[in-house]
């Protein structure tokens, strides 16, 4: 076992796959205005936060992520692993005084910029790369460590002369990495790959107290790793051959989610990010720049930075030097870049696979009518559809069979949301009643059942305005009780 550099072709693979993600690693780095005073970013990094055990027991955050996954690797494999974190860095401001002495200051007003107290994040990184016979019995365990530090920062006016400084700390953060595989019985060679991150930093808060800023610099921030075999294949989590179903469902993934990453259709690389992604998870080809605001909508957080005042746009720039890089991007954007946030059609494309467009979550989206030429562009006077296939069909009428059962608008059923399907937002409603609302039929031919929720209070609003959730027949339970 060696922590050392990987060898080129591994690092290769990696650099595609840190595409996505450094998109978890920043994700919600900061928010849009993209301010320090903004009341939005006073509250920072909300995933894959490992705090020390000191600190994190009782509280809802945690200081170890588990993740185990299904590998097939070939004789003589080894196991590449990397674990990317950030380490908070505290800003101070400070101002030179008449005397020569310098003050801690709330803010520092410059010509092009503010400067205010900040928690940077530096990126960090330890990299593992171990035969795989190494992990099985005990395995092997990575100590790492990252000492305290300090610098000193001059601030300049624009004339050159010094009006301040910035003084940065990190403290101490120390960890350790676990990797362990188990050989699993069955007609195939597959081990049960075991990756623990666990925050072994010695920090306790005093008199047993604190707040969440005052752990963060002992923390290890948005952490999450990468891990690549060189011979042989991952099984997918959210997509796994019928002979694996069983193996799968016996892996425990705590504060994580490891899906296949890097170049479609290859299975040697997985990422496990504590976010939740999809196998082969890419950033949309339209996005121009990390905007690193949750869930971002490029197109529109594009034109709001662009519309902050001079003033706001001074502070933003003072926030951070990505917060920066936003700014400067939104407002060199020319038009036709603009227009490219706008919309993109997939779907109708054969060589792009559904949902594979993210920035850790989805960056651009829309559609447009049409059939897509050779060139995959659709052309918007041309029905994508056959009109006439619509006849017959009536959703507050149609029923559909389930179980043995005939389902229509009114039957009550349990919700059970796929896993492959599954967005976090359905993961919620798993095991709730609900109310069939209509009966659909997409073009493709399949069939979706429009329900609201039972003991949602929108539900009547959701009923007038004909907003829905919708899910597939294998996705729902009827109730017995229903007529």
């Amino acid at each position: 076992m060696t922590a050392t550099a990987f060898a080129p072709q591994t690092e290769e693979r990696f650099a595609l796959a840190r595409q996505v993600a450094d998109a978890v690693l920043f994700e919600g780095y900061v928010l849009y205005p993209y301010r320090a005073s903004a009341a939005k970013n006073r509250l920072r990094w909300q995933f894959g936060v490992l705090v020390p055990p000191g600190w994190g027991a009782d509280r809802e955050e945690h200081d170890f992520q588990h993740t185990e996954c299904l590998m097939e690797p070939k004789a003589g494999a080894t196991l590449s692993v990397e674990l990317r974190f950030l380490h908070a860095r505290r800003r101070t401001v400070q101002r030179l005084r008449p005397d020569g002495d310098f003050e801690n200051v709330p803010e520092l007003p410059l010509e092009d910029r503010v400067l205010m107290p900040w928690d940077e994040g530096g990126e960090e990184r330890v990299e593992v790369v171990a035969r795989v016979e190494e992990l099985l019995g005990d395995g092997v365990t990575v100590p790492f460590r990252r000492p305290v530090r300090e610098d000193a920062e001059p601030v300049l006016d624009e004339a050159g002369r010094t009006v301040g400084r910035l003084l940065r700390r990190c403290e101490e953060v120390s960890g350790e990495l676990r990797l362990s595989a188990v050989e699993l019985d069955g007609p195939y060679r597959v081990m049960r790959l075991t990756a623990v991150v666990e925050n072994t930093t010695a920090w306790t808060p005093p008199d047993g107290g604190g707040d969440r800023d005052a752990a963060l610099p002992h923390s290890l921030v948005a952490s999450h790793l990468l891990m690549a075999l060189s011979a042989g294949s991952f099984v997918s989590m959210t997509d796994p051959p019928e002979w694996a179903k069983g193996a799968i469902a016996g892996c425990r993934n705590l504060h994580t989610w490891p899906v296949l990453a890097g170049e479609p259709g290859r299975a040697d690389l997985v990422l496990s990010s504590p976010i939740i992604l999809e196998d082969h998870p890419a950033i949309a080809p339209e996005s121009p720049g990390a905007l690193y605001d949750a869930t971002e909508i490029d197109e529109i957080l594009a034109l709001r930075t662009a519309a902050l005042t001079d003033d706001e746009k001074r502070e933003a720039r003072g926030t951070d030097e990505r917060a920066a890089a936003v700014i400067d991007l939104a407002d060199s954007m020319p038009p036709e870049v603009l227009e490219r946030l706008h919309g993109a059609v997939r779907s109708l494309r054969e060589t792009t696979r559904p949902g594979t467009t993210a920035h850790a979550a989805p960056s651009v989206g829309g559609f447009s009518d049409g059939f897509p030429d050779e060139h995959g562009v659709p052309r918007p006077d041309t029905p994508w559809w056959d009109p006439a296939s619509d006849a017959g069909f009536d959703p507050a009428h149609d029923r559909v069979l389930v179980d043995g059962r005939s389902l229509g608008a009114g039957s009550r059923v349990t919700l059970r949301p796929g896993l492959r399907r599954t967005d976090a937002q359905d993961l919620f409603l798993q095991g709730r009643t609900a109310r069939v609302e209509a009966v659909l039929h997409d073009v493709d031919g399949a069939v979706h059942l429009a329900v609201t929720v039972e003991g949602d209070p929108g539900a009547d609003i959701r009923r007038e305005q004909g907003r829905f959730l919708y899910f597939q027949p294998d996705e729902i339970t009827p109730l017995e009780d229903d007529a």
